[in-house]
């Protein structure tokens, strides 16, 4: 009688994406996940939170994370509280993928360069070359012999994260590099988010996109009533959302509202139907302004918008 194991090991474990602002860590978890966990702009500093996205498979999970880009020096508390999320990744990742942009320069004094000198010993380093799309074949090597010179480097992915080059080779060398282990996550479990998070993730990359300079950066969203189970006159269910922007300042309000309303009705319409998409049902939207002075140095409101997580 063949008493011998078949059964497939499950192998799972946490994988932790790093990289300066805009180098491509929303895009790149996105493209790994299938699914849309983090928002995406041409600005830097769009991701302000660390975000959770999990890979689930009959033998594997993966449980990816996606983190703000290292700010050099933080003017906010707020800032502050963004590099410490990117900090707490060095503690509990199994694989770091450090994410570069292939047009970028780099030192050997590169803030994460310094620190991933001293992860753990079992912490395994993927190096990411991103966006080689735009630039000559010859920079991955270059840039592959330079970090290769500073850190210990287990392997090199060129890839496009935009474009999906190298994402499924990339996927199969971290399924593979996973050490033996349980489901940390219900199998049909995709982020550790609620759906009013991405809810304000929406809206605040909606604001990104439509307007400009300082004010993107200055306004945090807070969902006030999420209600769902009503219908719409035809029958369809409807999901009532109402949600607060807040300001820096007096002076930004009218600009968030527009002449007439005209901006923060276009944004509106732009924000309800990236949220229906993504809530598989018609929304009703309502956004409110509110001033906020000096919230990005405030404890109290950066606790209440999740900065403390």
């Amino acid at each position: 009688m063949d008493t011998s194991d078949d059964r497939i090991p499950h192998k799972s474990g946490f994988v932790n994406i790093i990289g300066r602002p805009n180098a491509g860590k929303s895009t790149l978890m996105n493209a790994l996940v299938g699914e849309r966990m983090s928002i995406i702009t041409a600005k830097p500093q769009t991701t302000r939170h660390r975000i959770i996205g999990i890979l689930n498979g009959d033998d594997f999970q993966i449980v990816f994370s996606d983190t703000p880009g290292i700010i050099h020096d933080p003017i906010y508390r707020m800032q502050e509280m963004m590099n410490r999320a990117v900090r707490s990744t060095f503690d509990d990742a199994d694989l770091m993928l450090y994410l570069i942009d292939a047009n970028d320069k780099f030192t050997a004094d590169e803030p994460l360069v310094q620190q991933l000198r001293h992860v753990e010993e079992d912490t395994t380093v993927f190096l990411l070359i991103n966006k080689i799309d735009t630039v000559e074949a010859n920079r991955v090597n270059k840039l592959s012999k330079q970090f290769g010179k500073w850190l210990n480097i287990e392997q090199v992915f060129a890839i496009s994260a935009l474009e999906g080059t190298g994402i499924d080779a990339l996927s199969q060398a971290i399924q593979q590099q996973l050490p033996e282990g349980p489901a940390y996550y219900p199998k049909d479990q995709l982020t550790d988010r609620p759906e009013r998070f991405f809810v304000t993730e929406i809206i605040r990359e909606q604001i990104l996109e439509q307007y400009h300079q300082e004010i993107p950066y200055s306004v945090e969203v807070e969902i006030e009533t999420f209600t769902e189970g009503d219908q719409t006159k035809s029958g369809e269910e409807l999901t009532r959302i109402s949600a607060i922007i807040y300001v820096s300042r007096k002076s930004q309000k009218p600009i968030i509202i527009g002449k007439g309303g005209a901006a923060i009705k276009k944004l509106g319409t732009h924000a309800r139907e990236r949220i229906e998409a993504f809530l598989q049902t018609k929304v009703y939207l309502e956004l409110h302004v509110k001033i906020q002075d000096g919230w990005r140095d405030n404890e109290r409101e950066l606790r209440k918008f999740g900065y403390d997580r």
